[in-house]
């Protein structure tokens, strides 16, 4: 029997590699999801799109050709770029045909539990972790007189601080103003483990909790990051 690992090689992904090698484009493969991408400057977008277009019609018929089904309907489209380049995309030439279906592009994809948004200022990551969080938070405030002060911490950093901690590192650079819902999220957790009061600081309880504030757990995981590569 096929182990996991082959199966996804020898069976979905066999020679697929090659119909994006033909059309020049870059591609990465993840179970059954593949993803494409290619760069260029705005005035090839048509040259871009059509190539695109071309592509996706290929790995349709090899899914067809192993009796498997490309769904156009979870297939997403994304242009990244500046505001300015975007904005001069011609409308026209945005949308990519799949099939009988047309896809427009989107403001932003989650990719393995990240959120891109078309301009790569991280900014719907951020709010969808922040939200994410302050529910988890909100739950555990309801029980945490049951639980304890060392029950509650363990808690908090298995439901709320692995979600600041995954994939931080690419928020390495940002703005401050775009990573302080992040920080937040922080705040009001130690407010809940320690029992402070909703205007009472945080620094004395986030250093009994041994907790780096965002800033320093973005450039944490991109030092381990960068260690494990090397």
């Amino acid at each position: 029997m096929l182990g996991p690992k082959p199966f996804v090689a020898y069976v979905y992904t066999e020679d697929v590699d090659d119909i994006f090698a033909r059309r020049a484009l870059q591609h990465h493969c993840y179970a059954d999801d593949t993803q494409t991408y290619v760069s260029a400057p705005p005035s090839q977008v048509q040259s871009i799109a059509l190539c695109l277009q071309h592509c996706i019609a290929d790995v349709a018929h090899w899914c067809g050709s192993r009796r498997l089904h490309l769904n156009a309907a979870k297939t997403e489209l994304m242009w990244f770029g500046s505001s300015s380049s975007l904005r001069s995309l011609p409308q026209s030439s945005r949308t990519v045909v799949v099939g009988t279906e047309t896809l427009q592009p989107v403001e932003s994809v989650r990719n393995l539990g990240l959120y891109l948004d078309s301009s790569l200022s991280m900014q719907t990551h951020v709010a969808k972790v922040t939200q994410t969080c302050f529910f988890q938070l909100r739950r555990l405030r309801q029980i945490r007189r049951l639980l304890g002060r060392d029950v509650t911490a363990n808690v908090v950093a298995a439901l709320v601080l692995t979600r600041l901690d995954y994939c931080n590192a690419l928020l390495a650079g940002l703005p401050y103003s775009t990573v302080a819902p992040l920080q937040r999220v922080i705040n009001t957790a130690t407010r809940l483990v320690c029992g402070l009061r909703p205007r009472d600081h945080v620094t004395n309880g986030t250093i009994k909790l041994r907790w780096l504030p965002i800033s320093a757990r973005i450039q944490y995981t991109s030092c381990v990051c960068s260690f494990i590569g090397h």
